[in-house]
């Protein structure tokens, strides 16, 4: 299972980013799609998953500002990221959990500036 995600890059405060994460099965057969993220010097985080049924969960910082979001045909994960703030700044990882089995994609870095 290979897992791309694209779409960083540097934005303002305020502004709006989405990322996509492509993966190369049918999500149909994911449990769960996730993003994470990690800032220098810290650990990695979730920002949001999204199950198989649909079913959504946010870290309570990104609560109201992002949505993820799956297109099935596409076999895509999306991370929309609106009123972006200075602290959302870091490498954000598409997450992909298959028959029990954790996979990675490679990341795509988020710069929020002032």
């Amino acid at each position: 299972v290979q897992l791309q995600a694209f779409g960083g890059g540097l934005v303002q405060a305020g502004g709006s980013l989405r990322l996509s994460c492509a993966v190369s099965v049918s999500i149909d057969t994911v449990s769960r799609m996730g993003w994470y993220r990690q800032a220098p010097g810290k650990q990695r985080e979730l920002v949001a998953s999204v199950s198989s049924g649909g079913s959504t969960n946010y870290a309570d910082s990104v609560k109201g500002r992002f949505t993820i979001s799956k297109d099935n045909a596409k076999n895509t994960v999306y991370l929309q990221m609106n009123s972006l703030k200075i602290e959302d700044t870091a490498v954000y990882y598409c997450n992909a959990i298959l028959r029990g089995s954790t996979f990675w994609g490679q990341g795509t870095e988020v710069t929020v500036s002032s």
